[in-house]
Protein backbone atom coordinates (compact mmCIF):
# COMPACT_ATOMS: atom_id res chain seq x y z
CA UNK A 1 0.00 0.00 0.00
CA UNK A 2 3.11 2.24 0.86
CA UNK A 3 4.19 1.29 -1.76
CA UNK A 4 1.12 2.09 -4.48
CA UNK A 5 0.91 5.29 -2.55
CA UNK A 6 4.51 6.54 -3.48
CA UNK A 7 4.43 5.18 -7.42
CA UNK A 8 1.08 7.15 -7.36
CA UNK A 9 3.18 10.71 -6.02
CA UNK A 10 5.67 9.84 -8.27
CA UNK A 11 3.51 9.70 -11.52
CA UNK A 12 1.38 12.82 -10.16
CA UNK A 13 4.25 14.71 -9.77
CA UNK A 14 5.67 13.81 -13.14
CA UNK A 15 2.56 14.82 -14.59
CA UNK A 16 2.50 17.67 -12.66
CA UNK A 17 5.96 19.11 -14.01
CA UNK A 18 4.75 17.68 -17.59
CA UNK A 19 1.70 20.13 -17.51
CA UNK A 20 3.70 23.28 -15.91
CA UNK A 21 6.39 22.50 -18.68
CA UNK A 22 3.26 22.64 -21.29
CA UNK A 23 2.17 25.57 -19.60
CA UNK A 24 5.29 27.47 -19.45
CA UNK A 25 5.70 26.98 -22.99
CA UNK A 26 2.41 27.74 -24.34
CA UNK A 27 2.54 30.85 -22.10
CA UNK A 28 5.87 32.20 -23.07
CA UNK A 29 6.76 30.91 -25.90
CA UNK A 30 10.41 29.83 -24.25
CA UNK A 31 10.83 25.90 -25.17
CA UNK A 32 14.72 26.59 -24.48
CA UNK A 33 14.52 27.63 -20.98
CA UNK A 34 12.21 24.44 -20.27
CA UNK A 35 14.64 22.00 -21.66
CA UNK A 36 17.23 23.87 -20.34
CA UNK A 37 15.72 23.18 -16.72
CA UNK A 38 16.88 20.38 -14.79
CA UNK A 39 14.49 20.96 -11.88
CA UNK A 40 11.33 22.30 -10.61
CA UNK A 41 13.03 24.71 -8.46
CA UNK A 42 15.36 26.13 -11.64
CA UNK A 43 11.81 26.15 -13.59
CA UNK A 44 10.45 27.86 -11.32
CA UNK A 45 13.03 30.39 -11.34
CA UNK A 46 13.55 31.19 -14.49
CA UNK A 47 9.38 31.46 -14.75
CA UNK A 48 9.60 34.28 -12.00
CA UNK A 49 12.68 35.94 -14.23
CA UNK A 50 10.13 35.76 -16.80
CA UNK A 51 7.50 37.61 -15.15
CA UNK A 52 9.56 40.35 -13.73
CA UNK A 53 11.44 40.85 -17.28
CA UNK A 54 8.14 41.05 -19.18
CA UNK A 55 6.76 43.41 -16.21
CA UNK A 56 9.77 45.80 -16.83
CA UNK A 57 9.30 45.92 -20.59
CA UNK A 58 5.73 46.63 -20.54
CA UNK A 59 6.27 49.54 -18.19
CA UNK A 60 8.57 51.23 -20.28
CA UNK A 61 6.77 50.88 -23.08
CA UNK A 62 3.85 52.60 -21.11
CA UNK A 63 6.47 55.27 -20.40
CA UNK A 64 7.36 56.15 -23.70
CA UNK A 65 3.73 56.07 -24.79
CA UNK A 66 3.10 58.60 -22.42
CA UNK A 67 6.06 61.00 -23.29
CA UNK A 68 4.95 60.73 -26.78
CA UNK A 69 1.73 61.66 -25.95
CA UNK A 70 3.25 64.70 -24.15
CA UNK A 71 5.23 65.35 -27.09
CA UNK A 72 2.31 64.83 -29.77
CA UNK A 73 0.27 67.16 -27.73
CA UNK A 74 3.12 69.75 -27.26
CA UNK A 75 3.32 69.67 -31.51
CA UNK A 76 -0.66 70.20 -31.74
CA UNK A 77 -0.46 73.20 -29.58
CA UNK A 78 2.63 74.80 -31.88
CA UNK A 79 0.96 73.69 -34.91
CA UNK A 80 -2.32 75.29 -33.97
CA UNK A 81 -0.36 78.71 -32.52
CA UNK A 82 1.54 78.62 -36.33
CA UNK A 83 -1.57 78.36 -38.29
CA UNK A 84 -3.65 80.72 -36.42
CA UNK A 85 -0.40 83.04 -37.12
CA UNK A 86 -0.48 82.44 -41.13
CA UNK A 87 -3.83 83.07 -41.06
CA UNK A 88 -3.29 86.30 -39.54
CA UNK A 89 -0.38 86.77 -41.90
CA UNK A 90 -2.65 85.51 -44.80
CA UNK A 91 -5.16 88.64 -43.59
CA UNK A 92 -2.56 90.97 -44.30
CA UNK A 93 -1.22 89.86 -47.47
CA UNK A 94 -4.89 90.32 -49.03
CA UNK A 95 -5.29 93.71 -47.26
CA UNK A 96 -1.53 94.83 -48.53
CA UNK A 97 -2.62 92.97 -52.05
CA UNK A 98 -5.97 94.59 -52.47
CA UNK A 99 -4.22 98.16 -51.64
CA UNK A 100 -1.30 97.64 -54.30
CA UNK A 101 -3.66 96.56 -56.70
CA UNK A 102 -5.79 99.42 -56.14
CA UNK A 103 -2.21 101.36 -56.42
CA UNK A 104 -1.28 99.72 -59.87
CA UNK A 105 -4.26 100.31 -61.14
CA UNK A 106 -3.58 104.21 -60.50
CA UNK A 107 -0.53 104.35 -61.41
CA UNK A 108 -1.40 102.17 -65.23
CA UNK A 109 -4.10 105.01 -65.54
CA UNK A 110 -1.69 107.39 -65.28
CA UNK A 111 0.78 106.20 -67.25
CA UNK A 112 -1.87 105.89 -69.87
CA UNK A 113 -2.46 109.71 -69.62
CA UNK A 114 1.24 110.37 -69.04
CA UNK A 115 1.79 108.17 -72.62
CA UNK A 116 -0.41 110.06 -74.71
CA UNK A 117 0.25 109.47 -78.77
CA UNK A 118 3.48 107.42 -77.67
CA UNK A 119 1.44 104.81 -77.09
CA UNK A 120 0.23 104.71 -80.63
CA UNK A 121 4.19 105.39 -81.44
CA UNK A 122 5.05 101.99 -79.65
CA UNK A 123 2.11 100.37 -81.68
CA UNK A 124 3.93 101.23 -85.00
CA UNK A 125 7.36 100.26 -83.65
CA UNK A 126 5.98 96.83 -82.08
CA UNK A 127 4.45 96.09 -85.88
CA UNK A 128 7.95 97.57 -87.38
CA UNK A 129 9.78 95.20 -85.16
CA UNK A 130 7.93 92.11 -86.22
CA UNK A 131 7.60 92.38 -89.56
CA UNK A 132 11.45 93.26 -89.83
CA UNK A 133 12.55 90.05 -88.11
CA UNK A 134 10.05 87.96 -90.37
CA UNK A 135 11.91 89.81 -93.05
CA UNK A 136 14.96 89.40 -91.64
CA UNK A 137 14.65 85.84 -90.65
CA UNK A 138 14.43 84.97 -94.67
CA UNK A 139 17.28 87.34 -95.60
CA UNK A 140 20.42 86.58 -96.98
CA UNK A 141 21.64 88.70 -95.03
CA UNK A 142 21.49 86.84 -91.92
CA UNK A 143 24.44 84.95 -92.12
CA UNK A 144 26.28 88.52 -91.97
CA UNK A 145 24.10 89.89 -89.30
CA UNK A 146 22.50 86.95 -87.10
CA UNK A 147 22.45 88.50 -83.72
CA UNK A 148 19.91 91.11 -84.84
CA UNK A 149 16.67 88.20 -84.87
CA UNK A 150 17.16 88.38 -80.81
CA UNK A 151 17.58 91.49 -80.43
CA UNK A 152 14.03 92.34 -82.15
CA UNK A 153 12.28 89.92 -80.92
CA UNK A 154 13.10 91.25 -77.35
CA UNK A 155 12.43 94.91 -78.98
CA UNK A 156 9.36 93.94 -80.01
CA UNK A 157 8.16 91.95 -76.56
CA UNK A 158 9.15 95.80 -74.93
CA UNK A 159 7.03 97.34 -77.48
CA UNK A 160 4.03 95.26 -76.05
CA UNK A 161 4.65 95.47 -71.80
CA UNK A 162 3.22 97.81 -70.15
CA UNK A 163 5.49 97.68 -67.39
CA UNK A 164 8.68 98.55 -69.60
CA UNK A 165 9.64 101.44 -71.93
CA UNK A 166 12.38 101.77 -74.95
CA UNK A 167 15.12 103.62 -74.49
CA UNK A 168 15.78 106.05 -77.20
CA UNK A 169 19.28 104.42 -78.48
CA UNK A 170 17.00 101.18 -79.01
CA UNK A 171 14.29 103.07 -80.88
CA UNK A 172 17.39 104.70 -82.92
CA UNK A 173 18.70 101.22 -83.41
CA UNK A 174 15.53 99.81 -84.80
CA UNK A 175 15.76 102.48 -87.72
CA UNK A 176 19.19 101.69 -87.83
CA UNK A 177 18.58 98.13 -88.75
CA UNK A 178 15.89 99.05 -91.46
CA UNK A 179 18.47 101.33 -92.97
CA UNK A 180 21.16 98.79 -93.03
CA UNK A 181 18.88 96.03 -94.55
CA UNK A 182 18.12 98.56 -97.54
CA UNK A 183 21.70 99.85 -97.82
CA UNK A 184 22.97 95.88 -97.94
CA UNK A 185 20.09 95.52 -100.95
CA UNK A 186 22.18 97.06 -103.27
CA UNK A 187 25.51 95.53 -101.77
CA UNK A 188 28.28 93.14 -102.87
CA UNK A 189 29.57 91.42 -99.73
CA UNK A 190 32.17 88.85 -99.24
CA UNK A 191 31.43 86.68 -96.06
CA UNK A 192 33.10 83.95 -94.77
CA UNK A 193 30.51 81.06 -93.03
CA UNK A 194 29.95 77.23 -92.92
CA UNK A 195 28.40 75.71 -96.52
CA UNK A 196 26.74 72.35 -96.11
CA UNK A 197 28.14 71.26 -99.67
CA UNK A 198 26.56 68.81 -102.20
CA UNK A 199 27.55 65.46 -100.48
CA UNK A 200 26.10 66.44 -96.98
CA UNK A 201 29.57 67.93 -94.73
CA UNK A 202 30.04 71.41 -93.67
CA UNK A 203 32.62 73.06 -94.18
CA UNK A 204 33.89 77.23 -93.89
CA UNK A 205 33.97 79.18 -97.43
CA UNK A 206 34.51 82.96 -98.58
CA UNK A 207 30.77 83.61 -99.93
CA UNK A 208 29.41 86.34 -102.46
CA UNK A 209 26.62 87.94 -101.49
CA UNK A 210 24.64 89.69 -104.21
CA UNK A 211 22.50 92.06 -102.38
CA UNK A 212 19.57 90.13 -101.19
CA UNK A 213 19.03 88.03 -104.12
CA UNK A 214 21.65 85.41 -104.08
CA UNK A 215 24.50 83.93 -102.86
CA UNK A 216 27.32 81.86 -104.65
CA UNK A 217 30.60 80.48 -103.86
CA UNK A 218 33.54 78.17 -105.98
CA UNK A 219 31.39 79.06 -108.94
CA UNK A 220 28.23 77.33 -107.55
CA UNK A 221 24.94 78.68 -106.37
CA UNK A 222 23.81 78.32 -102.70
CA UNK A 223 20.79 79.09 -101.04
CA UNK A 224 19.80 80.13 -96.87
CA UNK A 225 17.31 78.15 -95.30
CA UNK A 226 15.74 79.81 -92.35
CA UNK A 227 14.65 77.10 -90.53
CA UNK A 228 18.42 75.97 -89.82
CA UNK A 229 20.26 78.79 -90.18
CA UNK A 230 22.79 76.73 -92.78
CA UNK A 231 23.77 78.21 -95.99
CA UNK A 232 23.37 75.08 -98.22
CA UNK A 233 24.70 74.47 -102.13
CA UNK A 234 22.01 73.46 -104.57
CA UNK A 235 22.15 70.04 -105.55
CA UNK A 236 20.88 70.90 -109.03
CA UNK A 237 22.90 73.93 -110.93
CA UNK A 238 21.67 76.30 -113.44
CA UNK A 239 23.29 75.78 -116.87
CA UNK A 240 27.13 76.80 -117.33
CA UNK A 241 26.04 80.25 -118.10
CA UNK A 242 25.26 81.50 -114.90
CA UNK A 243 27.63 79.13 -113.16
CA UNK A 244 30.27 80.40 -115.36
CA UNK A 245 29.20 84.31 -114.68
CA UNK A 246 29.10 82.97 -110.53
CA UNK A 247 32.59 82.33 -110.78
CA UNK A 248 33.80 85.44 -112.49
CA UNK A 249 32.26 87.33 -109.76
CA UNK A 250 34.12 85.56 -106.83
CA UNK A 251 37.22 86.37 -108.80
CA UNK A 252 36.48 89.98 -109.70
CA UNK A 253 38.20 92.48 -107.18
CA UNK A 254 36.68 95.58 -109.49
CA UNK A 255 34.51 96.73 -112.61
CA UNK A 256 31.64 95.59 -113.85
CA UNK A 257 30.77 91.74 -113.87
CA UNK A 258 27.74 90.06 -115.75
CA UNK A 259 25.70 88.24 -113.36
CA UNK A 260 22.41 86.37 -113.38
CA UNK A 261 20.31 87.51 -110.50
CA UNK A 262 17.24 86.36 -109.36
CA UNK A 263 15.21 89.19 -108.16
CA UNK A 264 12.35 86.80 -106.27
CA UNK A 265 14.96 85.33 -103.89
CA UNK A 266 15.43 81.62 -105.15
CA UNK A 267 11.47 81.12 -106.67
CA UNK A 268 12.98 81.84 -110.72
CA UNK A 269 16.29 79.78 -109.45
CA UNK A 270 14.32 76.70 -108.27
CA UNK A 271 12.60 76.61 -111.30
CA UNK A 272 15.63 77.52 -113.30
CA UNK A 273 17.06 74.38 -111.91
CA UNK A 274 14.41 71.77 -112.25
CA UNK A 275 14.08 72.68 -115.85
CA UNK A 276 15.47 69.75 -117.57
CA UNK A 277 18.26 70.01 -119.10
CA UNK A 278 19.31 68.39 -123.36
CA UNK A 279 20.20 65.08 -122.27
CA UNK A 280 17.38 64.27 -119.65
CA UNK A 281 14.81 65.61 -122.64
CA UNK A 282 16.79 63.06 -124.75
CA UNK A 283 16.27 60.50 -121.85
CA UNK A 284 12.67 61.28 -121.48
CA UNK A 285 11.60 60.01 -124.62
CA UNK A 286 12.61 56.40 -123.74
CA UNK A 287 12.71 53.71 -126.33
CA UNK A 288 10.70 55.80 -129.17
CA UNK A 289 12.84 58.77 -127.90
CA UNK A 290 15.95 57.34 -128.65
CA UNK A 291 14.84 55.45 -132.23
CA UNK A 292 14.06 58.95 -133.36
CA UNK A 293 17.80 59.82 -132.48
CA UNK A 294 19.23 57.46 -133.72
CA UNK A 295 17.34 57.94 -137.65
CA UNK A 296 18.27 61.59 -137.42
CA UNK A 297 22.23 60.63 -136.68
CA UNK A 298 21.75 58.03 -139.58
CA UNK A 299 19.79 60.36 -142.00
CA UNK A 300 22.38 63.50 -141.10
CA UNK A 301 25.47 60.94 -141.89
CA UNK A 302 23.77 60.17 -145.37
CA UNK A 303 23.20 63.22 -146.32
CA UNK A 304 26.64 64.34 -145.51
CA UNK A 305 28.02 61.58 -147.43
CA UNK A 306 25.68 62.32 -150.21
CA UNK A 307 26.63 65.76 -150.27
CA UNK A 308 29.82 64.53 -150.10
CA UNK A 309 29.83 62.58 -153.40
CA UNK A 310 27.67 64.86 -155.19
CA UNK A 311 30.78 67.55 -154.57
CA UNK A 312 33.06 65.51 -155.52
CA UNK A 313 31.13 64.30 -158.81
CA UNK A 314 30.04 67.80 -159.76
CA UNK A 315 33.94 69.10 -159.26
CA UNK A 316 34.52 65.96 -161.78
CA UNK A 317 31.98 67.06 -164.10
CA UNK A 318 33.07 70.95 -163.77
CA UNK A 319 36.57 70.18 -165.16
CA UNK A 320 35.29 67.74 -167.77
CA UNK A 321 32.91 70.44 -169.24
CA UNK A 322 36.26 72.74 -170.02
CA UNK A 323 37.99 69.78 -171.76
CA UNK A 324 34.92 68.01 -173.90
CA UNK A 325 37.50 66.85 -176.76
CA UNK A 326 38.96 64.15 -173.57
CA UNK A 327 36.15 62.49 -172.11
CA UNK A 328 37.25 61.16 -168.98
CA UNK A 329 35.23 58.86 -166.29
CA UNK A 330 32.79 61.30 -164.89
CA UNK A 331 29.23 61.15 -165.52
CA UNK A 332 30.01 64.07 -168.16
CA UNK A 333 32.92 62.01 -169.42
CA UNK A 334 30.78 59.08 -170.20
CA UNK A 335 28.16 61.06 -172.13
CA UNK A 336 30.55 62.47 -174.21
CA UNK A 337 32.21 59.65 -175.19
CA UNK A 338 28.83 58.07 -176.38
CA UNK A 339 28.52 61.00 -179.16
CA UNK A 340 32.40 60.25 -180.03
CA UNK A 341 31.99 56.75 -180.06
CA UNK A 342 29.25 57.60 -182.60
CA UNK A 343 30.56 60.09 -185.29
CA UNK A 344 28.26 58.82 -188.54
CA UNK A 345 25.12 58.54 -186.10
CA UNK A 346 22.29 60.58 -187.14
CA UNK A 347 20.88 62.90 -185.32
CA UNK A 348 17.82 61.08 -183.93
CA UNK A 349 19.71 57.99 -182.84
CA UNK A 350 22.40 59.97 -181.03
CA UNK A 351 19.63 61.45 -179.10
CA UNK A 352 18.31 58.38 -178.05
CA UNK A 353 21.85 56.61 -176.90
CA UNK A 354 22.41 60.41 -175.20
CA UNK A 355 19.44 60.25 -173.31
CA UNK A 356 20.04 56.65 -172.65
CA UNK A 357 23.63 57.70 -171.50
CA UNK A 358 22.03 60.30 -169.24
CA UNK A 359 19.14 58.25 -167.72
CA UNK A 360 21.97 55.61 -166.55
CA UNK A 361 23.74 58.52 -165.05
CA UNK A 362 20.99 59.91 -162.78
CA UNK A 363 19.62 57.21 -160.63
CA UNK A 364 23.49 57.61 -159.27
CA UNK A 365 23.12 61.11 -158.58
CA UNK A 366 19.60 60.53 -156.47
CA UNK A 367 20.44 57.60 -154.88
CA UNK A 368 19.47 57.52 -150.95
CA UNK A 369 17.23 61.00 -151.31
CA UNK A 370 14.70 58.68 -150.87
CA UNK A 371 16.07 57.71 -147.56
CA UNK A 372 16.26 60.44 -146.24
CA UNK A 373 12.65 61.51 -146.91
CA UNK A 374 11.48 58.36 -145.49
CA UNK A 375 13.28 59.63 -142.36
CA UNK A 376 12.06 63.01 -142.69
CA UNK A 377 8.01 61.76 -143.11
CA UNK A 378 8.79 58.82 -140.78
CA UNK A 379 10.20 61.14 -137.64
CA UNK A 380 7.16 62.96 -136.63
CA UNK A 381 5.07 60.31 -136.77
CA UNK A 382 7.22 58.26 -134.27
CA UNK A 383 6.91 61.30 -132.44
CA UNK A 384 3.57 61.10 -131.96
CA UNK A 385 3.58 57.60 -131.45
CA UNK A 386 5.26 58.37 -127.87
CA UNK A 387 3.09 61.27 -127.56
CA UNK A 388 0.11 58.81 -127.43
CA UNK A 389 2.15 56.48 -125.12
CA UNK A 390 2.54 59.63 -122.40
CA UNK A 391 -0.43 60.57 -122.58
CA UNK A 392 -2.15 56.66 -122.00
CA UNK A 393 0.25 56.87 -119.18
CA UNK A 394 -0.61 60.24 -118.41
CA UNK A 395 -4.61 59.59 -117.67
CA UNK A 396 -4.16 56.17 -116.01
CA UNK A 397 -2.35 58.16 -113.46
CA UNK A 398 -5.16 60.99 -113.10
CA UNK A 399 -7.34 57.33 -113.08
CA UNK A 400 -5.77 56.27 -109.99
CA UNK A 401 -4.86 59.15 -108.24
CA UNK A 402 -7.76 62.04 -109.50
CA UNK A 403 -7.01 65.59 -110.79
CA UNK A 404 -6.63 67.18 -108.39
CA UNK A 405 -3.31 68.29 -108.57
CA UNK A 406 -2.35 70.11 -111.61
CA UNK A 407 1.07 69.58 -111.02
CA UNK A 408 0.91 65.84 -111.95
CA UNK A 409 -0.88 67.04 -115.17
CA UNK A 410 1.52 68.98 -116.49
CA UNK A 411 4.85 66.56 -115.69
CA UNK A 412 3.14 63.74 -117.55
CA UNK A 413 1.76 66.17 -120.36
CA UNK A 414 5.04 67.64 -120.45
CA UNK A 415 6.68 64.06 -120.63
CA UNK A 416 4.94 63.17 -123.63
CA UNK A 417 5.36 65.80 -125.78
CA UNK A 418 8.90 65.20 -125.54
CA UNK A 419 9.12 62.38 -128.20
CA UNK A 420 6.76 64.89 -130.51
CA UNK A 421 9.84 67.73 -130.54
CA UNK A 422 12.22 65.03 -130.84
CA UNK A 423 10.51 64.17 -134.21
CA UNK A 424 9.91 67.24 -135.16
CA UNK A 425 13.84 68.53 -133.80
CA UNK A 426 14.44 65.14 -137.02
CA UNK A 427 12.26 65.83 -139.61
CA UNK A 428 12.96 69.69 -139.99
CA UNK A 429 16.78 69.23 -140.95
CA UNK A 430 16.11 66.02 -142.60
CA UNK A 431 13.69 67.60 -144.67
CA UNK A 432 16.74 71.02 -145.33
CA UNK A 433 19.37 68.02 -146.25
CA UNK A 434 17.17 66.37 -148.58
CA UNK A 435 16.30 69.39 -150.28
CA UNK A 436 20.03 70.13 -150.62
CA UNK A 437 20.90 67.08 -151.72
CA UNK A 438 18.31 67.03 -154.37
CA UNK A 439 18.80 69.90 -155.69
CA UNK A 440 22.38 69.17 -155.90
CA UNK A 441 21.44 65.98 -158.13
CA UNK A 442 19.03 67.97 -160.40
CA UNK A 443 22.01 70.31 -160.70
CA UNK A 444 24.15 67.37 -161.91
CA UNK A 445 21.28 66.40 -164.20
CA UNK A 446 20.61 69.39 -165.63
CA UNK A 447 24.27 70.05 -166.87
CA UNK A 448 24.18 66.63 -168.68
CA UNK A 449 21.57 67.39 -170.19
CA UNK A 450 22.39 70.78 -171.50
CA UNK A 451 25.63 69.24 -172.68
CA UNK A 452 24.08 66.27 -174.54
CA UNK A 453 21.68 69.54 -176.28
CA UNK A 454 25.15 71.12 -177.36
CA UNK A 455 26.68 68.28 -178.63
CA UNK A 456 23.32 67.54 -180.61
CA UNK A 457 23.30 70.92 -181.65
CA UNK A 458 26.93 70.89 -182.57
CA UNK A 459 26.36 67.93 -184.70
CA UNK A 460 23.03 69.19 -186.20
CA UNK A 461 25.09 72.27 -187.80
CA UNK A 462 27.84 69.87 -189.15
CA UNK A 463 25.35 67.69 -191.21
CA UNK A 464 23.60 70.63 -192.20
Amino acid sequence: MIVFVKIFKKAARIAAVGGLTLGLTVGFGSTAHAAAAVSLDELLQQVKQGRVKDAAENQKRIEEFQRDRSRQQQLLQQMEAERTRQEQLSQELEATFETNDAEIIDLERALQERLGELKELFGVLQQAAGDARGNFETSVTQIQFPDRDEWLTEFAQKMGSTTRMPTLEEIERMWFELQREMTESARVARVTTNVVNASGEEEEREVVRVGLFNIVSNGKYLEYVPETGRVVELQRQPQSRFTSRAAELQEATEGVVGFGVDPTRGQLLALLVQTPGLMERIHQGQIVGYTIMVLGLIGILVALWRMLVLSGVSAQVSRQAKNLSQPGNNPLGRVIKVAVDNPGADIEALELRLGEAILKETPNFSSWLQFLKIISVVAPLLGLLGTVQGMIITFQAITLFGAGDPKLMAGGISTALVTTVQGLVVAIPMVFLHTMVQSRAKRLTQILNEEAAGMLSERAEKMA
